[in-house]
This record gives structure tokens, C-alpha cells and sequence, in this order.
């Protein structure tokens, strides 16, 4: 069975044709964005998720949902952060970065970029 994905026109000329984009492509300029940020860990996802990522293949989109209404994007990401960084400090950077990374990359309307804190990772010692 074809999995479905939906599709939004971001650009249409009449000579030319259209540019389509998939959502999971905002999912994952999110997702890649978010972990740009110091002090981001890493995405935290599902439990689909994480056996995916243990049985070594990458799921870019872990950890982020993205709606689109008419243009408009808004965003939700589960993050997990390094231990000693200053949670609301932390995740405005990456509210910023987000939204400035799909808005030049898409053309689309950041409105809202939400995070959800899910877990502290401590330096692992050697």
C-alpha cells in the first residue's frame, strides 16, 4: 500500500509550472534546525521512533509535528537538552531558528513554533 503524504503548493507560475512540498520536508528543516541549537541534545520521539533509530536507521523527523493551514505552518517539537543549559534561553534560540530556517526555506508563514521539554541528557563520563 503507497503511503500518502500531504502536499502544499508554494509556488505557482503559469509559464513554468508549480513547486509542491511534502510535509514531511517542514518536519524535517524543523527537526534538523532544532538540534543546530547548543544545548539541544537531540530530538526525543515515540516509542516508534526510538527502536527505529536502535536498529540504526535515522528518522529526521523524530520529535516534530508540523501543520499547515493555508500557508501558515505551526510547529511542535519534543527536544531533549544537555544538562546545565538555560531551558527558556535554550529554547527561544531554537523558536528563532526554526522558524527563520522554514520560513527562507520554504516561503511559508511560521505562526507558532511550541516545544516541549522532554528530557536532560548529563555528559556521559569516560
Amino acid at each position: 500500500m503507497a503511503e500518502t503524504r500531504n502536499t502544499y503548493m508554494i509556488h505557482a507560475d503559469g509559464n513554468l509550472g508549480e513547486v509542491q512540498i511534502a510535509d514531511e520536508v517542514v518536519t524535517i528543516i524543523a527537526g534538523l534546525a532544532a538540534t543546530e541549537v547548543e544545548g539541544v541534545a537531540s530530538m526525543a520521539g515515540n516509542i516508534t521512533n526510538e527502536l527505529v533509530s536502535k536498529l540504526g536507521m535515522k528518522n529526521l523527523s523524530k520529535g516534530v509535528k508540523a501543520e499547515i493551514v493555508d500557508n501558515n505552518v505551526s510547529v511542535e517539537l519534543a527536544l531533549n537538552l544537555k544538562y546545565g543549559y538555560n531551558i527558556p534561553e535554550t529554547s527561544e534560540k531554537v523558536q528563532d531558528r526554526v522558524k527563520t530556517a522554514i520560513e527562507n526555506m520554504t516561503g511559508l508563514q511560521v505562526i507558532d513554533v511550541n516545544i516541549r521539554i522532554a528530557g536532560v541528557e548529563m555528559e556521559k563520563s569516560n
